[in-house]
């Protein structure tokens, strides 16, 4: 499996760290060993002082598929989870200034923890999504999935235009304003609805 990442995708967080908006999906990648799964402990790597939190909206794709229309998007996935894009800030601020790749700054082991289960998708209205983050019991990102420059299904049929999907594979679909720092001790909980999805401490 692999897992797609799609950045810039709410406008306001897009501001929040002066990027411009963009005109259509921006994407990048994170290899299998990025994921953690739920119920381990997130250790802060020693190559980074600025490690930033970043809540997202993850999508299970169950199919294979290519060149994927937006109006068959559903077709190929039916789960619906939380997970964590886990940033070193410091790194990717460092790569950005000298116009280089920042996959040191996303793609690092463990810098994908997922929630604990998925929900059904048809169980939920993906246009008025609400999640949130909390980071030692205070709210830190409220997300609104109606607030989304690109929806999952734009983002499925621009994705497969260049990366075929394959089952299993996830795609975490940007994040919300409110991203910053975590540190050792820190507990995060995020939540779909009053549901909780995902509960990670740092360590």
């Amino acid at each position: 499996m692999k897992i797609i990442c799609i950045g810039r995708n709410y406008a306001d967080h897009a501001k929040e760290l002066n990027n411009p908006l963009p005109s259509e999906p921006v994407f990048f990648m994170k290899p299998d060993t990025a994921l953690l799964p739920a119920g381990n402990d997130f250790y802060i790597p020693d190559f980074t002082k600025d490690l930033h939190y970043e809540c997202e909206i993850v999508v299970k794709i169950k199919k294979v598929g290519k060149n994927i229309q937006e109006k068959f998007a559903k077709d190929y996935y039916s789960e619906i989870s939380l997970g964590i894009d886990f940033t070193a800030r410091d790194l990717q601020e460092q790569c950005k200034a000298k116009s280089l790749p920042w996959e040191k700054a996303k793609a690092f082991d463990n810098s994908a923890p997922m929630g604990t289960h998925f929900v059904p998708a048809d169980s939920l209205d993906l246009s008025d999504l609400h999640f949130s983050l909390k980071k030692n019991g205070e709210t830190v990102q409220k997300g609104h999935s109606a607030d989304m420059i690109f929806s999952i299904d734009k983002i499925i049929a621009f994705v497969s235009q260049y990366v075929t999907l394959k089952t299993g594979d996830l795609i975490f679909t940007g994040t919300p304003a409110g991203v910053g720092p975590v540190a050792i001790g820190d507990h995060l909980e995020a939540f779909i609805g009053e549901e909780k999805i995902l509960d990670l401490k740092i360590k």
